[in-house]
């Protein structure tokens, strides 16, 4: 019946290239789009766990109430000691200190007086003792000038601020702040090098400082507002229960400085970011869907008042009015898995692009607020390759089911009237 049925349409275009056509547009657009929000959500999960979320985060419960601010006065203590616990514990994962904080970047002129200044964000990082950070950063690609530190009081700023504030390589800055007590904190850097990360959050006044010239600065000797733990590849099922675990066993809720660890997906606005896409995406494909079954039940009903005489014979003949809806229905779904993968290689096609070359939205991020690279690209996944067939044969499948209702309201009675003119 299936072979039959496919030797009708390769001999009978007329009845399968429309709707090969609207389907293969739907399926297209679908993956491209499933690729694009994929790549789009993957690249908020790496770049924020980068830089500041971690795949966990481990802070106090008073921290946790004043994240926003990054109030170090409430972090962490005894950090070497928390770090080699939590490498026992969780040896699946890499555990990595990160002190943040806010200050003002002055650059004096000849004369020591002050020639500008800025707000800027600093984020005290290790980055002698491995080169886990560095590599996590990716300081060596995001590096537009200069080198990177290769001793302690070298700092690394940004290169809107470096132009903003008119500092060049070798020019000797001094941050001012507040300690971990509360009291004025002033430390002369020398400029090693300038960074443009691509994300504008960080690119509008990012300063990155070794986390033992922090500890100097601001008066925090083995302490760290934030412990952020990596998986080797992320897995949210895993953070969960990995926090849920830890959670369990030193969270205390009447210690306001015991230690609580953050999912990823907790944090921020990552929970509203990432449930926003996943709705997206569902409600795109249904609206796929209902669009393109629209349009082929518009397309069957054309198609039968054609096939209105081919039909009237078929019945005319003994054929069951059941058994021609049947076809038709066999028909649509045949028409579907070929559209579908019409559709779906183009749509890889587009998305492969897309996922080498991106496109540049930094015109869309100048006030942005979120940790998220200018260039968006799309990601394919395995997935990537199967979403189509949801709504290419789903949609070709309910037109045609709408459409062919038309059968049943065939007057036997008429047949041979018909037959005759």
């Amino acid at each position: 019946m299936i072979k039959f049925l496919a030797k009708g349409l390769l001999r009978d275009r007329t009845r399968s290239f429309f709707p090969i056509l609207i389907i293969a547009s739907g399926v297209m657009l679908t993956v491209l789009f499933y690729s694009w929000i994929n790549g789009y959500a993957m690249m908020l999960i790496a770049d924020n766990a980068r830089f500041e979320t971690g795949h966990v985060k481990i802070v106090t419960r008073a921290y946790k109430e004043l994240i926003d601010q990054r109030p170090y006065d409430l972090g962490l203590m005894n950090v070497n000691e928390k770090i080699e616990i939590l490498s026992n514990e969780y040896p699946q994962m890499h555990w990595q200190p990160r002190i943040y904080f806010g200050g003002l970047l002055d650059f004096p002129d000849d004369k020591g007086e002050t020639f500008s200044q800025g707000e800027v964000i600093g984020f005290g990082i290790d980055l002698f003792t491995d080169s886990f950070e560095r590599d996590l950063l990716n300081l060596k690609e995001a590096l537009s000038n200069g080198n990177l530190p290769s001793r302690q009081g070298e700092i690394l700023i940004s290169h809107e601020v470096a132009e903003k504030l008119g500092i060049n390589i070798n020019d000797v800055v001094t941050l001012i702040g507040s300690t971990m007590y509360g009291s004025m904190a002033m430390q002369n850097f020398t400029v090693s090098g300038m960074v443009r990360f691509g994300i504008q959050v960080m690119d509008r006044g990012a300063v990155i400082v070794d986390i033992a010239d922090v500890h100097s600065f601001l008066d925090m000797e083995d302490s760290a507002s934030e412990i952020l733990g990596f998986l080797p590849k992320y897995d949210e099922d895993t953070t969960f229960e990995i926090s849920a675990a830890f959670n369990k066993t030193y969270t205390d809720e009447e210690d306001e400085f015991s230690e609580i660890m953050l999912p990823l997906r907790t944090q921020g606005q990552m929970e509203f970011l990432l449930t926003a896409l996943d709705e997206r995406m569902g409600i795109f494909i249904f609206i796929f869907i209902l669009v393109m079954s629209l349009v082929l039940w518009n397309s069957g009903l054309m198609n039968g008042i054609r096939r209105y005489g081919e039909i009237g014979v078929r019945l005319a003949i003994g054929e069951s009015k059941g058994h021609i809806y049947c076809s038709i229905i066999l028909e649509s779904f045949l028409i579907g898995i070929a559209a579908t993968i019409i559709g779906t290689a183009i749509g890889l096609v587009f998305s492969y692009f897309l996922q080498y070359y991106g496109i540049d939205v930094s015109s869309m991020l100048k006030e942005s607020q979120v940790i998220m690279s200018a260039t968006m690209k799309a990601q394919v996944t395995p997935a990537s390759y199967f979403i189509g067939f949801i709504p290419g044969v789903i949609a070709s499948v309910t037109g045609a089911m709408i459409s062919g209702i038309g059968i049943y309201k065939r007057n036997t009675a008429q047949l041979f009237k018909e037959l005759e003119t």
